[in-house]
Order: C-alpha cells, then sequence, then structure tokens
C-alpha cells in the first residue's frame, strides 16, 4: 500500500473517530440534560402535588422547613423568569438549579407557592417522602393501615408494603440505622433503585420502593448513539467504496479499450489512491502486451521476408534440376538447395529462440557455474570456426577468483558465442574477450578492430531483425536476431547487454554485466 495513501486513510479514520467521538458527546450531554432536567421536575411531583393538597403544609410538616428548606411564598417575593411563573401558572412542578441545589416549586390552590430546595434530589425526595408516610402511618390505627398504606403509595407513586417476611429483612447494618433513626435508605449501586425502611412507633418495619434513579445511560440514548455512530460509519465505507469502485471502472474501461485494439490505453492513478499498485501493475500488464504484439507484427513482417529468399532459391534449383543434364550441375543445385534449406532451419532455430526469450523466457535453472570456463570454450570453439582472426580471452587473476555464478550456463554460452561470432565477421584480424569479475558482479566485454558501430545505432543493434546493412545475402550472416537473443537472455539472468567503442581496438566494444549471485526471491 502506497505511503501517502496510508496516510490519508488514516487520517481520514482519525478525523472520522474524533468527529464521531465529539458528535457522540455532543449529542449524549445534550439529551440527558434535557432529560435530567425533564426527571428532576417528573420524580419530586408526586412529593409536591401532596403537599400542595395539604392546607397548612408549613404547620402539618413542620421538621421539612429545617431539612430542606421548605416553605410556601407569595409569587410577587420570588424572581422568576416569564416562562417559569406561566408554568407555574399552569400547575405545573418547576425545578431550578442553583448553587444549593436543585430548587422545586408548585403553585398550590390558595395562590402560594411551595419552594423546597434538595441538596441531593434522589435521596432528599426518597427520605421526605418516606418521612412523611411514617408521619400518616404512625397516626393511624393498626386495623386502619392497609388502607393507608394503598392510599399513600398511589399519592406518592411510590411503592409501600409492611415487612412480614424474614427474607425481606436488609443488612444489620441497615437496621441499626433504623433503629437509631426510624428511617434508613439503602441502595446495592448508585443506579439501583432506591429502598427506604422505615419503623412505626409500635415496631412495625415498612418498605418503601422508590422509583428508579435517572439513568444516563437509558435504553433510548444507547439506542441512538449505536444508530448515529452505525449511520456515520455506513456512510464513510461508502464514500470509500464508492473510491474504490471508481478506480476499478477505471481499470474496467481501460482493459475494455485494450479488448477493442487499443494498445496504448493507461490507467490513470495517483499515489495516493487505493487501485494504485493495481493501476501500475495493469500499466506494466498492458505495456508487456503492447511489447509483444508489436514484436509479433514485426516478427511476422520480418519472417515473412526473411522466408521469401531462401525459398525463392529453393524453388528457383528445384526448376534448375529439371532442365539440368549435367551431373556436375545437378550436384551443384543440389549443394545449392542443401544450403538453403540449412539456411531454413538455422532460421527458424533462431526464431524460435527468440519467440522463447521474449515471451516470457525458458525456466532458467540457474546453478553455480564457471563463467571464465564457458568462455575459454567459446573462444576454442570461434577460434576453429573463424581461423582469419585472432581471438584472445584476457582473463586476470581476480577475475578468475570471482568465476563462480549463479547462470543457466547453455543459454550463457549462446549469448557470448554470439557476441564471439558477430566480432570475429566484423574485425579485420583481432578480437579480444576480456572477463571483469568481482564479489558482486560479472562484466565481460567482446571487443574487435572492426569498423565499429556509428553512437545513433547503439540501441538499434539490439532490435529484433535489425540489421545495419540492407544485405540479404548469405553472406551478410546473420538474421538480426543474435544481439536481440543476447539482450533477453541477460534479462532473464537479471543484467543488461549494451554496446559502445573499444578504446583498446578501436571497434565495438559489446559488455554483458550481471550480478554474480542470483537474488533470494528468484523470479526466473
Amino acid at each position: 500500500m502506497p505511503l501517502k495513501f496510508f496516510l490519508k486513510l488514516f487520517a481520514c479514520l482519525a478525523g472520522l473517530i474524533l468527529f464521531v467521538s465529539m458528535l457522540c458527546a455532543l449529542i449524549f450531554a445534550g439529551m440527558n440534560s434535557v432529560r435530567l432536567q425533564a426527571w428532576q421536575e417528573q420524580f419530586p411531583e408526586p412529593l409536591m402535588r401532596w403537599l400542595a393538597s395539604v392546607p397548612d403544609p408549613e404547620s402539618a410538616y413542620h421538621w421539612l422547613a429545617p431539612l430542606y428548606d421548605f416553605r410556601v411564598v407569595t409569587p410577587a417575593s420570588l424572581s422568576l423568569q416569564p416562562v417559569v411563573r406561566e408554568r407555574l401558572g399552569y400547575g405545573q412542578v418547576v425545578t431550578l438549579n442553583t448553587s444549593l441545589g436543585p430548587r422545586v416549586l408548585v403553585a398550590d390552590g390558595s395562590g402560594g407557592i411551595l419552594v423546597i430546595r434538595f441538596r441531593d434530589i434522589y435521596r432528599d425526595v426518597s427520605e421526605s417522602t418516606a418521612l412523611i408516610a411514617l408521619s400518616h402511618l404512625n397516626a393511624v390505627l393498626p386495623s386502619e393501615r392497609e388502607p393507608a398504606l394503598a392510599k399513600l403509595a398511589t399519592a406518592l407513586g411510590v411503592g409501600i408494603s409492611a415487612v412480614a417476611e424474614p427474607d425481606r429483612v436488609p443488612e444489620p447494618d441497615v437496621l441499626g440505622r433504623v433503629l437509631e433513626r426510624g428511617i434508613a435508605l439503602y441502595q446495592e449501586d448508585a443506579r439501583d433503585t432506591g429502598q427506604v425502611l422505615l419503623r412505626l412507633s409500635d415496631g412495625t418495619l415498612v418498605e418503601v420502593v422508590m422509583p428508579p434513579p435517572f439513568d444516563p445511560w437509558a435504553w433510548p440514548v444507547v439506542l441512538l448513539l449505536i444508530s448515529l455512530v452505525t449511520g456515520l460509519l455506513a456512510l464513510a465505507l461508502l464514500l470509500l467504496l464508492r473510491g474504490v469502485d471508481h478506480n476499478l471502472r477505471a481499470v474496467e474501461s481501460v482493459a475494455l479499450r485494450i479488448a477493442r485494439g487499443e494498445m496504448d490505453a493507461r490507467v490513470e492513478a495517483s499515489d495516493r489512491t487505493v487501485a494504485t499498485r493495481l493501476a501500475a501493475a495493469f500499466n506494466s500488464m498492458a505495456d508487456h502486451i503492447q511489447r509483444l504484439v508489436g514484436v509479433q507484427r514485426e516478427m511476422i513482417h520480418a519472417v515473412s521476408h526473411e522466408l521469401r529468399t531462401p525459398v525463392a532459391r529453393i524453388r528457383f534449383g528445384v526448376q534448375m534440376i529439371e532442365d539440368c543434364e549435367d551431373p556436375q550441375a545437378l550436384q551443384k543445385q543440389l549443394d545449392g538447395i542443401d544450403g538453403d534449406i540449412q539456411e531454413l532451419d538455422e532460421l527458424i532455430d533462431e526464431i524460435l529462440t527468440y519467440a522463447r526469450l521474449e515471451q516470457g523466457g525458458p525456466v532458467f535453472s540457474l546453478q553455480e557455474q564457471s563463467v571464465t570456463d564457458i568462455v575459454r570454450q567459446v573462444v576454442e570453439e570461434q577460434r576453429m570456426i573463424h581461423t582469419g582472426v585472432t581471438i584472445d580471452a584476457d582473463i586476470p587473476e581476480q577475475s578468475e577468483r570471482w568465476s563462480q555464478s549463479d547462470v543457466e550456463p547453455r543459454y550463457l554460452h549462446r549469448a557470448i558465442q554470439n557476441l564471439v561470432g558477430n566480432a570475429a565477421r566484423y574485425a579485420a584480424g583481432q578480437v579480444r574477450v576480456h572477463c571483469q569479475f568481482d564479489e558482486q558482479t560479472c562484466r565481460l566485454d567482446v571487443e574487435d578492430d572492426g569498423p565499429g558501430i556509428p553512437e545513433e545505432d547503439w540501441e538499434k543493434v539490439f532490435t529484433a531483425f535489425a540489421r545495419l546493412d540492407d544485405s540479404r545475402t548469405r553472406t551478410s550472416g546473420g538474421y538480426g536476431l543474435g544481439l536481440s537473443i543476447v539482450r533477453r537472455i541477460l534479462y532473464w539472468h537479471g543484467g543488461q547487454a549494451f554496446v559502445n567503442r573499444s578504446d583498446k581496438l578501436g571497434g565495438a566494444r559489446f559488455s554483458l554485466v550481471w550480478p554474480r549471485r542470483k537474488p533470494d526471491e528468484d523470479i526466473l
């Protein structure tokens, strides 16, 4: 994966996570601020309605004043916002958050406003509700207690029941507090429903079960946050996949164009897209296909031209045989036909070798071999063929030390043989094969004292069927495939073949350079 694309994707994901986290936090805080305000008014509402229904609550529940600053005041004595006054006029319970704690207000039927202040609204409302229930239950006879329990439970919005079964008796710490104060509020956890244990004057234990406290992680909130996160992630994934789909469609479009014959069509992709490597591989494949198609066309054209001459000579020779009566002339024509057939055989062999190397190469089996031994073998063979040319092998002692290299002996022999043979064909009288090997690299130079090759044709000589003269006779030598085969052999060895001018002999110098050892991941 390209580094720029990875960094871009990482930055986008980090930004998305930060954005989703901040958005969820804002929504969570905003929703819970509204929910908390509503709960702070709904939870104490039964208590406030009860107090507003009592004719003189300050006297009836005089103990509320010192505990929770309970009082009944006139509307004019309070500095309230118009919205708050309007809500109180509608008979709603209003909770105002102050620095000293929530202050709960409700209007009574006589035009006054009941005000009570809590420090912890859940705990204080629970205890005050339980104290009111305790005062009323102590005032009724035991025989009238059950109807009183039901009436109080309905009016105060709580569950009230006498503790009769032993398994409902709470822990000793709670019982101790009940014995000390007559009332005890206990919860298993801050988020659990609170329970208040009361001890009546006759020793009866009564349990008051309050509504649950405010839960900021209520299931609607969690469901909304999950839906929000899922929706944003789905949107981000959609945008990412749209980009990937766009890139893949671009590759598909170019593939269809190539299938229609537009061989120069290529995928345009920057280094910041997810399909960069795919585009690069596809373009490389398209280049290879275009080159192979071009080579195939050139080969078909050149082969048709190369075959035409020997075939024409064979046809002419056959016609001459039909009219030939002299045995000596007949033998001459037969020898000519045999030579033309030999030329065709060599041409076919060259074409097959070049095609096999050009279209993916042979299955190379690299093995450790002495390159200097191969050089000496080629030099001895060429000396026997080109007797009029001096062919020398220049192998320094340092190169002999590093002569062992990972090569395919048969094909390397073919490459060196082609170079030495070409040099001997064009040399005035001397060919020199120089070896220069070290621990990493092998280099082999084949030089001659011939006319050399013009600099503008240094690349042209490695093109298939390219020859610098226009001669097509048997004496011109070769078919224009030898140097192309040499370059492809070096390519499959991981090296290069190039040509320049010989400083010592003045003619051409062909050089082969390849790594002495094959790479760890051999792709040949």
